[in-house]
This record gives C-alpha cells, structure tokens and sequence, in this order.
C-alpha cells in the first residue's frame, strides 16, 4: 500500500529566531569540543583561572590576621610571628598598592594566557565558521530561506563569543570570584574590583576584534586549510615582524597581536601600578631602580595607533565576510 501525502497544516508552535540562533551556536561549540585538542586548551584554561583563585587565597591568608602565614610563623619564633605581623600591617596601611597592585599583575598574566589559548581555540575553529559552508554550498542553502544572513551572523558570533568564554572569560571570572569569597575583609573586594574591571574591558575588545578577524579570514576561502594558514600567518607572522626594532608604525599596527599588546598596556596601567609600589617606604633602592626599568618597559608607546589598527582591521574583516555572506 503506497503512503499517502500529508497535506495538513503544520500545527506545532514555531520555536522563533532564537532556537535557530542557538543551533548554529550550539551545533558549532559541540563540533569543536570533538576536536582532540581543543579539551587539552579547555582544560589548560581553566586550570589558569585556578591559578588565579589560588593566588589570591594564598595572598589574602598570608595577611591575614589568624592566616596560615601567621600560624606557620609561630614555630620559628617571636622574631619571624614580628616580621609576619609588619607584613600585615603593612598591607592594611597601603591596601590600594599592595591589593590593587597584585591583582593588576596577576590579570595582566592572565591576559597572555587567556589571549593565546583563545586564539588558538579559534585557529581550530575557522574552517568551520563560513569557509566548509562556502565549501560545501551550504551557505547557499542556508540563506535561500531557512536562515536570513543576520541569523546565520548572529549564530557564528555567538560560536566565536562560546569559544571565548569557555577559555578567557570565564577562568578570568571564576578565578576572581573564588579568591574574593574566600578573602577575609571587605578590603581585598573594594581595592581587587578595579584590576577585575579592567581585565573584562580588554577581554572585551579582544572579543570584538579577533571575532572580526576570525569571521573575515574564514569567508576568504573556501578550503579549511587555505583559512588555517592565513589564521596563522596573521598572528605569528604578522606578529614577528612587528617586533623588529627599525619596523615602521604602519607596518606593526597592521599586526593585531602588536595593537593588543598596546591596548593591554593602555587597558591595565600596569606601569601606574609599579610606580606607585616603587614608593613605598621599605623597599631598597637597588629595588626601586629595578621596579622603574618595569614600569618603562610596561608604558605604553602607541595607544592610539593601536587602537587604530585594530579599528581598521576589524572594519576590513567585516567588510570581507559581510561581502560573502550571501548566496554563490
């Protein structure tokens, strides 16, 4: 017996834009977490965040009043309990530098490894936001009704911004949120809040402009290895050159690891922070010099034409993947 057509009015309820989006995200993200070694970046980023938390439990209970610091000190004696107890109390006396100043430094570290995971989580990840839809005709199909082209962009945003969370921001997080629950005054959380501002604000313009680059450099072409080598001529190439001494301006802002390196310098006034911990009363002038040699080499040189050359690459990456993101 032949099976007969169904003609009858489709009467489940329509699951909206939003279900679309989050199947393009969610399908991505689970394509991804398949790769084998995207878990080994997964896990190396959150065991950074871990690190975070524990830094600051360890500073926050080494001056601590009844910390481990000052527990351990008991068994060597009233000298090493005295020089435990000024350590503390130094802290209470200039939280802001001592406080703000090792936050700053631990998110400043943090910022190298959040960046250089995340890039290469979307190095893997290219090939699979437009290029094997180019590839395959998909795109195509995709945009001839089903997926309107702001779907289809919403939902590989929403991959690259996944991708992002899983390896930076949410380590970054985590390991902030942790240390500041197990701290034990109101202090660390007050004089900790402005470092941890500071780490999301360049985590945000990260976001912003290596999802541009990463959407631009996957609607170049269509093979996924094509788009792998450009991914990575982009960031170690372009990068290399950058750091030649005599390189002219025009051409290390064209590097966007060079332009995130100024705004990282810009974004976490990490130079401001040695300045200040140079002026403190106890620490000796070999240090001193030592801490200026820091600061000069954490200033700085070229914000604004950082910011530049992030602002036209990401204005030219949209102008290349907006260009493709219509039916061939």
């Amino acid at each position: 017996m032949e099976a007969s057509l169904d003609l009858t009015r489709w009467r489940e309820t329509p699951k909206g834009l939003g279900y679309r989006r989050r199947t393009i995200i969610f399908t991505g993200l689970r394509q991804l977490l398949r790769v084998r070694f995207f878990p080994a970046l997964l896990i190396g980023a959150w065991a950074a965040g871990l690190l975070i938390a524990a830094a600051g439990f360890l500073f926050t209970q080494a001056v601590a009043s009844g910390g481990w610091l000052e527990s351990y000190s008991a068994n060597f004696g009233p000298r090493a309990e005295a020089v435990v107890t000024a350590f503390g109390g130094f802290v209470t006396l200039y939280p802001d530098i001592c406080i703000g100043g090792l936050f700053t430094l631990i998110f400043w570290l943090h910022s190298f490894v959040g960046l250089g995971v995340s890039l290469i989580a979307l190095t893997i990840m290219v090939p699979q936001l437009i290029a094997r839809d180019r590839a395959s005709n998909a795109l195509t199909i995709y945009l001839s009704r089903p997926l309107t082209s702001t779907d289809y962009l919403l939902g590989k945003l929403g991959m690259i911004a996944g991708v992002l969370m899983m390896t930076w921001t949410g380590p970054l997080v985590f390991g902030w949120l942790v240390s500041m629950l197990l701290a034990p005054d109101r202090d660390f959380i007050v004089y900790a809040f402005a470092p941890f501002l500071r780490a999301l604000l360049f985590n945000g313009i990260a976001l912003v402009a290596i999802a541009a680059i990463a959407l631009g450099v996957s609607a170049l072409a269509r093979s996924a290895r094509v788009t792998v080598a450009i991914s990575v001529a982009l960031w170690l190439v372009a990068g290399s050159v950058a750091k030649i001494p005599e390189a002219p301006l025009s051409l290390t802002r064209v590097s966007f690891s060079h332009d995130l390196g100024e705004v990282r310098k810009t974004v976490f006034r990490l130079d401001e922070a040695l300045s200040a911990a140079k002026d403190l009363p106890v620490l000796s002038q070999q240090f001193t010099k030592n801490m200026e040699k820091s600061e000069k080499s954490a200033e700085a040189t070229d914000a604004n034409g950082a910011l530049a050359g992030l602002a036209v690459l990401t204005v030219l990456s949209s102008a290349v993947f907006l260009r493709k993101l219509r039916p061939e």
